[in-house]
């Protein structure tokens, strides 16, 4: 990974942040967005003493917000002539339904329009240097709801509900765009870090907090959670694999709604219409 340029989202705790101190010890320089700034420049700190002849740099955005995560996806673009790996990792757990000052749920925009936005803003950039974009899912999407339609849980919403529809749309998201960038020399795929002792839930009130908390004596580390993110942001045996999903670095089946390209399509035009983004399928157009 030496000389490569890796834009990461969610890389201040958990998987995000040993993945991208482990690919910093590789050679690879880290831009990554961060909502809080003293995470954030306490990430940068430690990247430095990992990689201290690359240039790491740290954006702060809140990705919930339509407006910010355009800004941060153009403040990118502009100072980045090329991207190997984009890493949509950041993700997030709520107690209750929350709407942003967009007006949409806040999973939802988090979890899913966000890798979506910043996608778009970067697809010049990914393209020119034929990168991966790796999707942080989760084999939650296996417990999504049935009505898949109801995107931004408005009919009845649960926190494990919206959560899992929103892993689901990251593999519908991962389907079509591969799709889309098929013949640049771009690929994207998904993947499922297993259950991780990390912050995730932390801000999703005290009850679920508690419980989230008290199933990680269970969980993987954050190291092996990450595993599969390194492997397919670095490995050269997936360099030109595309649209998949994996697991413990291997294809795995998902469920049949992960793989009806008529949803993913749909779920695609309905996060155009919600940003405001027309997406050509050619990234370069």
């Amino acid at each position: 990974m030496l000389g490569k340029t890796i834009v990461m989202t969610g890389a201040t705790s958990g998987i995000g942040r040993v993945a991208a101190e482990q690919l910093a010890a590789q050679g690879a320089r880290i831009v990554f967005v961060a909502r809080d700034a003293a995470r954030g420049e306490a990430t940068l700190s430690r990247l430095r003493q990992l990689g201290p002849r690359a240039e790491h740099r740290v954006h702060h955005a809140d990705l919930s917000s339509l407006a910010d995560m355009k800004r941060v996806a153009g403040e990118i673009a502009a100072a980045e002539p090329r991207i190997d790996v984009l890493a949509n990792n950041a993700g997030a757990l709520f107690g209750s339904r929350q709407v942003t000052r967009d007006g949409l749920e806040t999973t939802f925009a988090t979890n899913h329009l966000s890798y979506f936005v910043l996608t778009h803003g970067l697809r010049e950039r990914l393209a020119a240097g034929g990168a991966r974009v790796v999707n942080t899912s989760s084999a939650s999407h296996r417990s999504a709801p049935a009505d898949v339609e109801d995107w931004q849980s408005a009919k009845k919403f649960s926190s494990f509900g919206a959560y899992s529809r929103s892993k689901l749309y990251n593999i519908l998201f991962t389907r079509e765009l591969a799709r889309r960038l098929a013949g640049t020399g771009a690929t994207a795929n998904a993947f499922h870090p297993g259950f991780v002792a990390t912050r995730f839930g932390s801000g999703s009130g005290p009850v679920l907090a508690v419980a989230v908390r008290a199933a990680q004596w269970f969980a993987l580390t954050p190291a092996q959670g990450a595993d599969t993110l390194v492997y397919l942001a670095a490995s050269p045996e997936v360099a030109t694999v595309s649209g998949q999903y994996f697991y413990k670095r291997h294809i795995a089946k998902t469920t049949a709604a992960a793989r009806n390209d008529e949803l993913a399509r749909r779920l695609w035009a309905e996060s155009e219409r919600l940003t405001g983004i027309r997406w050509e399928a050619n990234p370069r157009g």
